[in-house]
């Protein structure tokens, strides 16, 4: 069985990638994709208080079982659209290595800092100055097949953007390029540590 592709969204809190993600599943159709986001699995989560360092490694773990779960879905033939904050540089490197950076299509969701602000105080279910903290941070690495601003596209025209771009991914994709660039050469062709 061929392994699934992955359309990976990867901005900001409020910068539009689960108003993507919703119009995708809609314009997607050579084939039956599923959306994989990593706020579903943060509200997964035990309701009770933690500690600062308990929910910290709480958190890590989360994440690292998001990306696995990711991979797994993949491997077993399904497509999934993956929304996603990469604002720690270890969980980009986790998913360069548990994910097949071939069927990746890597898609940068940007939006100006300004327009984050005031998206964020309407929504008002998020930390004050989170798309702030998180907007250097989130593109950092500066690689992506494909980029696209929510502040002059629309989540349905930015869907549409991606879905047209689908068949022509780069060869290598910015996950192929990322993963020679920060992981070790003895990983094998699927982002495991050769024997």
């Amino acid at each position: 069985m061929a392994p699934g592709r992955i359309v990976f969204l990867n901005g900001t809190s409020s910068s539009g990638k689960s108003s993507i993600a919703r119009e995708l599943l809609n314009v997607l159709d050579d084939g039956v994709f599923f959306h994989m986001a990593v706020d579903d699995f943060n509200a997964m989560r035990t309701k009770r208080a933690l500690e600062a360092e308990e929910l910290d490694a709480a958190l890590r773990r989360t994440r690292m079982g998001f990306h696995r779960s990711i991979a797994a879905m993949a491997e077993a033939g399904n497509d999934i659209v993956v929304d996603h904050v990469l604002s720690e540089p270890w969980r980009l490197l986790d998913c360069l290595t548990v994910l097949r950076p071939e069927n990746v299509l890597f898609v940068g969701v940007r939006c100006p800092l300004d327009e984050l602000t005031r998206r964020e105080q309407l929504r008002g279910d998020r930390p004050p100055g989170l798309a702030a903290y998180q907007h250097t941070r989130v593109h950092a690495h500066g690689d992506y097949d494909l980029e696209c601003d929510t502040s002059t596209a629309t989540p349905y025209e930015c869907a549409l953007r991606i879905r047209d771009f689908l068949p022509h991914r780069p060869t290598p994709t910015a996950f192929t390029r990322l993963r020679h660039h920060h992981l070790p050469a003895e990983l094998d062709d699927r982002g495991r540590q050769a024997r």
